[in-house]
């Protein structure tokens, strides 16, 4: 085997090895690897110039919807509607024709703690459900913004 080897590189011709058509196609081979990594090159750099131009271009259009949004929200703050709502809740005006109901505190108060007597009769038919219905309805208490409290 060792004599196949040496039989071999001895049969190389050497000097054909660095002949002229051979050191072309080396340059040549050389060249079109340049001009490959500079095409590379480039296709990377307009790469990363398209992504900057299309984050420019989405935060133009989110600055234009902001800008649309402020917009609309200045003509809302124009029409007679608000106007009419803000006179309402601020200055306590009301429109001519209307009558002001006053209601005492007492009154008030009592029909808030009605209010809550009905809500502990609630939790407590909760509480003899299954668990698996006590946490269903615990999600959709969640879900619908309802402060009821369930226990285990």
């Amino acid at each position: 085997m060792v004599n196949k080897i040496k039989n071999h590189y001895q049969s190389i011709k050497w000097h054909l090895r660095w002949d002229l058509r051979t050191l072309g196609q080396l340059i040549f081979l050389v060249i079109v690897l340049l001009i490959s990594w500079s095409g590379v090159k480039a296709i990377q750099s307009n790469y990363i110039l398209q992504k900057q131009v299309t984050t420019l271009q989405q935060q133009n259009q989110v600055q234009r919807l902001e800008n649309s949004n402020l917009q609309l929200q200045d003509n809302y703050y124009n029409t007679n509607q608000y106007l009419e709502l803000s006179a309402r809740q601020e200055l306590g005006l009301g429109s001519p024709g209307e009558t002001e109901l006053l209601v005492p505190q007492n009154v008030a108060l009592a029909a808030l703690s009605n209010l809550s007597t009905s809500q502990g009769s609630s939790v407590k038919n909760v509480s003899k459900l299954p668990w698996y219905e006590r946490n269903v309805k615990s999600w959709v208490d969640f879900f619908l913004h309802k402060n009821t409290t369930t226990s285990d």
